[in-house]
């Protein structure tokens, strides 16, 4: 049966692994999704079924995150102080100038998620893939000043390469692998390693409102439920728990207010919980492995 080679199966319950800092066990972190679109070509999530290119009623419907859902969110992330992992494509500089530096501004981290969402960089060969990395990884350290350690890949799209070429590319974790609750490391040719921080898939607006038709009120009983559910399992070991949030779905007013109140929940028990980057748990896995 093919295999990936990258890890080998263990479970959680055979791991030895010590606290996250403070001596808490749940990691809480918040991924949100700032994306960019070309108009009339691409691809680009779904409201209703597209019809011809120019497809203006969804096109439109994603750029209200950018201008409108990404800044009330913001509201909310001030108002809970709740830090936010931010994960760009990088010619959101160029197309929504602004919503970086305000991130910037907060000190939030900015994880690498390609160029734009409009392509998949699974499907391209290996010189176009490390070019995609290297355009995106280039934009992004010249903007923030420093270079990205983490990476998406947009839509989650993954060639058998890719971890290869992020490790060579200097990134010391990937989120696009949902496999497991804790970070894993996982092998890259010539013998490196890259660390996965799991990324939910569950716990993900587009899975859930998107595909699934879940609605504004019942994923944020998920994020709840969710929550208070690895916060009790976190007994027996520690764990990672994301949300991945995108600001033309739950930026959306109706859906603002629900999520609001999964927040304020999360927000309630920042005593219990370790709340804090993406980049933080890999810097705290890989010091613990060293």
């Amino acid at each position: 049966m093919p295999g990936h080679g990258r890890y080998a199966y263990q479970s959680i319950e055979d791991r030895a692994s010590g606290d996250w800092p403070g001596g808490k066990r749940l990691a809480v972190y918040i991924a949100l999704n700032i994306e960019v679109f070309a108009f009339g070509e691409g691809l680009g999530a779904e409201l209703a079924p597209g019809g011809p290119q120019p497809d203006v009623l969804n096109y439109t419907w994603r750029d209200y995150g950018n201008r409108v859902g990404v800044w009330r969110m913001l509201d909310e992330f001030y108002r809970l102080e709740l830090p936010a992992t931010v994960l760009a494509n990088s010619r959101t500089y160029d197309e929504c100038p602004g919503i970086m530096e305000a991130f910037r501004r907060r000190g939030d981290e900015v994880v690498a998620h390609g160029r734009t969402n409009a392509e998949r960089q699974g499907v391209l060969d290996e010189p176009a893939e490390r070019d995609l990395i290297v355009e995106a990884t280039t934009r992004i350290s010249e903007e923030e000043g420093r270079r990205p350690e983490g990476w998406l890949g947009p839509w989650i799209s993954q060639s058998r390469i890719t971890p290869d070429l992020l490790a060579e590319a200097g990134y010391r974790y990937l989120l696009d692998w949902c496999h497991d609750d804790q970070p894993v490391w996982m092998a890259t040719r010539g013998g490196g390693r890259i660390l996965s921080v799991p990324y939910p898939q569950e716990l993900n607006d587009i899975p859930a409102i998107v595909a699934r038709r879940v609605e504004g009120r019942q994923f944020a009983e998920m994020i709840v439920d969710g929550f208070d559910e690895q916060l009790a399992q976190s007994a027996k070991q520690p764990l990672v728990f994301g949300i991945a949030l995108h600001p033309y779905i739950v930026g959306q007013p109706h859906r603002l207010r629900p999520l609001r109140r999964a927040l304020e929940h999360i927000a309630d028990h920042r005593d219990d919980i370790w709340l804090c980057h993406a980049g933080d748990i890999a810097r705290h896995w890989i010091g613990s492995a060293a």
